[in-house]
């Protein structure tokens, strides 16, 4: 299992890639596979750990990005033949690999950064395994092995009552993520608003968000880890997740759902994948009906929205997909390699 290191495995709180890397790699091992998780050294795994990076390069500046991730994924390579295959959730660097190695390389696309990485991508087309974490996501030019949603510990969150009164927005902050429209929304729905999250765009943050700050009706508290994200994400009327850009997925979207909350989205990129109009949310066209819908989801079943991301997004659901595209992909490779054994001598 190849994680990025930008941060920690499991992530202290920021850190989505990281985070399914380790729920993977951890349902794998408790079905009794061989894991061997290759992250930074202060990441915690049931498996067995590789590491060349000492911590996250997001998290201690004295890490070098670059140097760090060419030692990381050149550890895993080097390797690559005492594994039967190798899970890639890096990025499309490791990619350049694949023809080094006969051990199957499976990756998982979390998303186009930019369209420059595409070529790379395209590059490798007839080598990789390519998963895509939503039908949203997927390119026509590129062939997929299979498409498989994000699952999370459904164990971690709890259904909540909502009563906290306040409206909620975690993600990054970020133009892409609307953190400035959830502002305006929970203005004009005369409803308190809690931001959480990392600021990624700081220039954003102090034009757009800042200004608004007053610890009463809109609120900043930061990045928040596991157990803060339960009680914030349950006490909340709704998620508001009013995004600017096609996401691949939303793993705090299904977070909310899971305890109970309903969200209220733009339909862009993952979300009518994810969100159950009148079951687990609203999927709104402008602000003026996102304050429709925050109305709209105090009457939703908060059991029934907990239930719908309990059957559709539990870690074990992902952890099922994963390990059988992994079976798969072993048995087809193991086949092709049967046959040219027994080809006879030309």
């Amino acid at each position: 299992m190849l994680a990025s290191i930008a941060h920690r495995v499991p992530p202290r709180s920021y850190g989505p890639w990281e985070q399914v890397a380790a729920t993977i790699a951890e349902g794998l091992v408790a079905r009794g596979h061989d894991v061997t998780l290759f992250a930074t050294a202060d990441s915690v795994t049931s498996g067995r750990l590789h590491a060349e990076a000492p911590a996250g390069y997001e998290e201690d500046p004295s890490v070098d990005a670059k140097v760090s991730e060419a030692l990381h994924i050149a550890a895993v390579f080097e390797r690559a033949d005492e594994f039967d295959v190798i899970s890639n959730q890096f990025d499309f660097l490791p990619l350049v690999f694949c023809r080094l190695t006969s051990t199957p390389v499976v990756t998982t696309i979390h998303g186009f950064s930019s369209e420059r990485i595409v070529p790379v991508y395209r590059a490798y087309d007839d080598v990789a395994h390519y998963v895509a974490i939503s039908e949203a996501d997927r390119r026509a030019d590129l062939t997929y092995a299979a498409t498989i949603h994000h699952g999370i510990d459904t164990t971690a969150f709890h259904l909540g009552s909502g009563d906290g009164g306040y409206l909620l927005f975690l993600g990054r902050i970020h133009p892409d993520k609307g953190t400035a429209w959830a502002i305006e929304v929970a203005r004009r729905a005369g409803l308190p608003l809690v931001i959480a999250g990392v600021i990624q765009d700081a220039e954003y943050y102090r034009r757009e968000v800042e200004p608004h700050l007053d610890g009463g009706s809109v609120a900043y508290v930061g990045p928040v880890g596991p157990d803060e994200r339960d009680r914030l994400l349950g006490g909340a009327r709704a998620l508001l997740h009013l995004i600017a850009f096609d996401e691949p997925f939303g793993l705090s979207v299904v977070e909310a759902m899971a305890t109970g909350t309903p969200v209220v989205a733009f339909p862009r990129g993952s979300m009518p994948e994810i969100v159950r109009p009148g079951v687990s949310g609203f999927l709104v066209d402008s602000s003026t009906a996102a304050v429709t819908a925050v109305a709209a989801a105090a009457d939703l079943d908060r059991a029934a929205c907990r239930a719908d991301a309990l059957a559709r997004f539990s870690s074990d659901r992902m952890v099922d997909d994963y390990e059988r595209l992994f079976r798969r992909i072993v048995e087809a490779d193991g086949a092709r390699r049967a046959a040219a054994t027994c080809r006879p001598p030309t």
